[in-house]
């Protein structure tokens, strides 16, 4: 029997109980060291609908990194109204709810979704 992480039971427990639609598709964040990235998926066709990161030109020099997690929370926002998505399912993966995850989501939030 393979050891899990103690990451990877959190991770594992957190995405049984998520599940994402294309009328309310799961929002799933990353966050390495440098950066952070945020993407809407629609899990019954296993398909992308929206991302955004702070890789992106228009967020270098934005300040510190959970202001920029913040933008790129704001950023994705936009992009699924754009797609006519107001409604969400909010996957933190492993990571606990707080810092530059917590940034994003009230980024994503001030920009009118909903979790």
């Amino acid at each position: 029997m393979k050891i899990l992480a103690k990451r990877e039971i959190r991770r594992i427990r957190t995405r049984a109980k998520i599940f994402g639609t294309k009328r309310i598709p799961r929002l799933s964040v990353y966050v390495s060291n440098k950066h952070i990235f945020a993407q809407l998926i629609d899990d019954e066709k296993g398909e992308t609908l929206a991302e955004t990161s702070d890789t992106k030109k228009s967020f270098k020099g934005k300040g510190k990194k959970t202001d920029i997690a913040k933008e790129v929370g704001k950023d994705l926002a936009k992009k699924a109204k754009e797609k006519k998505i107001g409604k969400v399912v909010f996957d933190k993966g492993f990571r606990l709810y707080h810092g530059r995850v917590k940034a994003l989501a009230e980024g994503a939030r001030e920009e009118g979704l909903q979790f």
